[in-house]
């Protein structure tokens, strides 16, 4: 009896559970990309009615997440090396990677802050004894660009001990635009889109590995939309609004 009362419940509760939700694509995409992927998304969701349903963080937390086993279809990185750790784990197969564009470095400040030099006894008066926000070097991928550019400029001796590390680029942007760090290293397209900042200085791209961004299906994902979202991503519309965001691509002129 209470086997059959049991099953009666669970029939039930099925007819109640939206049918939609396993159909919906999952897609964990590095933090600087949230306002480009969600773009691209409407244009997606419109030409083919799946929904896609994002999760954004820092490249590295999103990494270890997959690799534990995360219900994501897609994996979208800010760089090759979390990309790399994530197929050598088995997460994604490296033959199914997709380069989908690139990014640059530059210094912020608050929107009044005068444009700087590069230089270390600039920066270093500036900062006083506040502290310059960036991706934690150790983990993230903008931080791991900022490092080497810092280095390869000969800044990173004079700032590493005023450094503020953060969980992702765009938690660096904040603090910049709160006006609690006075300097900040983000992606230049991080400060287009926030209004209380200022570009100080742009890095030199020569000074740090390319950025990249990598996207690839995982896995684990079972979802047929998820390769058609992976192509999606380098269709002429996709490309388009990457540039329009300040992204560089190489699909669009």
């Amino acid at each position: 009896m209470y086997m059959r009362l049991f099953l009666i419940i669970a029939f039930f509760a099925s007819l109640l559970t939206p049918a939609a939700a396993a159909s919906d694509l999952t897609v964990f995409a590095a933090a600087s990309l949230r306002e480009a992927m969600e773009r691209i998304a409407s244009g997606y969701e419109r030409e083919t009615g799946t929904k896609v349903v994002f999760s954004f963080a820092g490249t590295g937390i999103l990494a270890r997440q997959i690799e534990a086993g995360a219900p994501a279809d897609l994996f979208v990185s800010a760089d090759a090396d979390w990309m790399d750790y994530v197929a050598e784990n088995g997460g994604v197969d490296p033959a199914n990677v997709r380069q989908i564009a690139s990014n640059a470095l530059v210094l912020i400040g608050a929107s009044e802050t005068p444009v700087l030099s590069l230089g270390e006894a600039e920066i270093v008066d500036f900062l006083d004894d506040q502290r310059m926000a960036m991706a934690d070097p150790d983990t993230v991928p903008a931080g791991r660009y900022g490092r080497a550019a810092l280095e390869n400029l000969g800044l990173w001796h004079a700032v590493a001990g005023r450094l503020a590390p953060m969980e992702n680029v765009r938690i660096a942007l904040a603090s910049v635009a709160r006006g609690d760090t006075p300097l900040g290293l983000v992606y230049r397209t991080d400060a287009e889109i926030e209004p209380d900042v200022a570009v100080l200085a742009t890095i030199p791209g020569a000074s740090h590995p390319e950025i990249r961004y990598l996207a690839a299906v995982t896995d684990v994902s079972s979802n047929p939309a998820a390769g058609s979202f992976l192509e999606y991503l380098t269709s002429t519309e996709a490309q388009e609004i990457l540039q329009s965001l300040g992204f560089v691509t190489d699909k669009v002129e």
